[in-house]
C-alpha cells in the first residue's frame, strides 16, 4: 500500500512540474512573438500577444547622468516599428529568460543587447508583466532600462 502511494504522489508531482514547465514555455512564447514581430517589423504579429491595455516605460541616465522614467505608448512603439526604414536593422538580443509565474500573472526578466545595424547601441533588462486572459498569455506592461556602461561584452 505505501509503494501504490509513494508511485501515487511521484506521478502527481510529475504531473505538477510538466504542467509549471508547459506554462513557462506559453509565457516565454509570448515573449518570442513580440521580438519575432519586432526584428521583422511586423506589428500584427506583436499585437497577437499584446493586452489592449499595455503599459510601456523606459528608464534610463539623461544627460546630467539622472535618472528618468519616460512613458510610451503602445501606438507609438508600433508607428514607430512599422515605419522603420527597410534598410535599418534593428537587433535586440535576449540573454536569459527568467520566468515566475503565480496562476494568470507571469513576470519576465530578460537582460538584452541592443545592435542597430549590426553595431553594438546599448544594453538592459526588460522587465514584462503577461496576464493569462482567454487561455493565452498577453503582454499588459513593458518597461526596460537602458545603459551604456555595465554592458558585460561591450564596454
Amino acid at each position: 500500500m505505501i509503494r501504490i502511494l509513494l508511485l501515487l504522489a511521484l506521478l502527481i508531482t510529475n504531473s505538477v512540474k510538466a504542467q509549471a514547465l508547459d506554462e513557462k514555455a506559453a509565457v516565454k512564447a509570448a515573449v518570442d512573438t513580440f521580438f519575432d514581430g519586432f526584428h521583422k517589423g511586423d506589428t500584427t504579429t506583436m499585437r497577437t500577444v499584446l493586452n489592449s491595455e499595455v503599459k510601456l516605460f523606459t528608464v534610463f541616465k539623461n544627460k546630467a547622468s539622472e535618472d528618468e522614467l519616460v512613458t510610451g505608448t503602445v501606438e507609438d512603439m508600433l508607428k514607430g516599428i512599422a515605419q522603420k526604414p527597410a534598410g535599418q536593422k534593428w537587433d535586440e538580443r535576449l540573454l536569459d529568460y527568467d520566468i515566475k509565474i503565480d496562476g494568470s500573472m507571469a513576470n519576465v526578466w530578460t537582460p538584452y543587447e541592443f545592435y542597430y545595424n549590426d553595431a553594438f547601441l546599448h544594453c538592459g533588462v526588460n522587465s514584462f508583466q503577461l496576464f493569462k486572459e482567454n487561455d493565452k498569455w498577453k503582454i499588459v506592461f513593458i518597461m526596460d532600462t537602458r545603459r551604456l556602461t555595465g554592458c558585460d561584452n561591450h564596454q
